[in-house]
């Protein structure tokens, strides 16, 4: 019976864990009728979130669930995902509750307009909203005419979210345009939220009978109402896959994978062993990923790829530097547009990028350095090496025979002939595939000086 080598054994291993993700992913989409789906997030709004959503909406319509709540705390996020919950609970078959909670949440930014969409909007006790004046990616204010366009385009947008569900447009506004935020009583009494509950089943029972006009089957709207009185929960919590997803679907996560992924990989093509390889690969799959979930210029994934051939190049040729430096280039550029421009507070933080080409520099001038000390050295090749180089006979030598030489079986001819087998021997010419060689002076065993011109007894 064979045996599973080192890596196969990895291999299969990390093949068990791709396919625990996949059916953690593709888990069982539908679930009893009649339940209230729980959906619960607690980060910033990103395209994870995104998919959290649809994928929890999109549970409940296949299980004609009475209602969808999503429990949210969300600092904010990224303007499309937010665009795409909110379009998801738009097009929802079945009433979405929003609640900001547990006590100490906030839905400020993005989160505002989330919180304002739903069919239901609630707080609990000790929450904030509001806060959504349009940022910089770095936490900076947005100047001029593009600063005011965004502004505008998001007062816009919040005020039809508002006017939508007969919310206060007005305060909306002013949350966009002068960052305004309130507690949750005074959220009620502005009429930016429906009611103040303090758990899910006061939650429940507040939104109990309150109309909501949902989707239909055929691209339409309709007006339910909501029932929820007695009806089951079920807690669809992020799947680990998503949760994972979320660890690693940030920007600058994602080109740190990239970029030590492609490094270890260099390293594995320079002297294979495995041990870069492997992180390497599970790197660049992880960093792949996550790219998939960002907002990602593929124009910078392919000048970081390029960026490491050029390296790889630099390694192999005599570029003179020339090709290393245009690796580091290619490689700050496509960092710095790895992610769309246009994606508010989703790009790679530009010192990260330098940083990391810094360090790339200098291991890239180090092995610069052990590179232009072996071009220096005398091309020697392997055959001229031979001599010096000592062995055994494996034959008696008188004067032709079979010597071993570094593990390897020569036609040797003594100098010193004859030599028996198993005598200690060393190269001292080389003439095509004949070895010359001589007996070992250090396996000459002197005799002592007493000994010296005796007669034999």
């Amino acid at each position: 019976m064979g045996f599973m080598t080192r890596p196969r054994r990895l291999f299969l291993a990390f093949a068990l864990l791709g396919l625990g993700f996949v059916t953690a992913a593709c888990g069982a989409t539908t679930r009893p009728a009649g339940q209230v789906h729980v959906l619960t997030w607690d980060g910033t709004v990103n395209p994870v979130m995104e998919r959290y959503i649809d994928r929890g909406i999109d549970t409940a319509e296949r299980s004609d669930a009475r209602a969808v709540v999503l429990r949210l705390d969300t600092p904010g996020g990224l303007d499309s995902s937010m665009r795409g919950v909110i379009k998801r609970v738009n097009t929802s078959r079945v009433p979405v509750i929003v609640y900001v909670s547990p006590s100490g949440s906030r839905a400020a930014s993005a989160g505002t307009f989330i919180t304002m969409a739903g069919h239901v909007a609630a707080m609990a006790p000790n929450t904030t909203i509001g806060a959504a004046t349009p940022i910089n990616s770095d936490g900076s204010d947005l100047e001029g005419d593009l600063g005011r366009k965004v502004e505008n385009d998001a007062v816009a947008y919040i005020r039809g979210i508002a006017e939508l569900r007969g919310r206060n447009a007005d305060w909306a506004e002013l949350a966009v345009r002068e960052a305004a935020a309130v507690s949750e009583n005074r959220a009620v009494e502005l009429d930016v939220v429906d009611f103040v509950a303090t758990g899910i089943e006061d939650l429940l029972r507040q939104s109990q009978g309150r109309p909501a006009v949902v989707a239909d089957a055929f691209g339409g709207v309709r007006t339910v109402t909501i029932d929820v009185q007695g009806a089951p929960l079920y807690d669809n919590g992020p799947s680990v896959f998503e949760e994972l997803l979320y660890l690693i679907a940030d920007p600058n996560i994602a080109f740190l994978l990239l970029t030590l992924g492609g490094l270890a990989l260099v390293f594995e093509v320079i002297h294979p062993s495995g041990m870069t390889g492997i992180p390497g690969v599970i790197a660049l799959l992880l960093a792949f990923f996550a790219l998939g979930a960002l907002p990602t210029n593929w124009v910078g994934v392919g000048l970081i790829a390029f960026g490491f051939v050029l390296i790889l190049a630099e390694v192999f040729v005599t570029g003179f530097g020339v090709l290393g430096v245009g690796g580091i280039v290619a490689l700050l550029l496509g960092g710095l547009i790895l992610t769309g421009s246009n994606q508010v507070g989703f790009q790679v933080s530009r010192w990260l990028v330098i940083a990391l080409m810094a360090v790339v520099g200098l291991v890239l001038l180090g092995f610069a350095g052990i590179l232009i000390k072996a071009r220096r050295m005398p091309v020697r090749s392997g055959r001229e090496e031979l001599i010096g180089a000592k062995g055994t006979a494996r034959s008696r030598l008188d004067p032709k025979g079979v010597v071993v030489v570094r593990g390897e079986r020569w036609d040797a001819i003594a100098e010193d002939a004859p030599l028996e087998d198993e005598t200690p021997v060393v190269v001292t010419g080389l003439d095509g595939l004949r070895l010359t060689v001589k007996r070992d002076p250090a396996s000459v065993k002197l005799l002592p000086a007493a000994q010296v011109g005796a007669e034999p007894p």
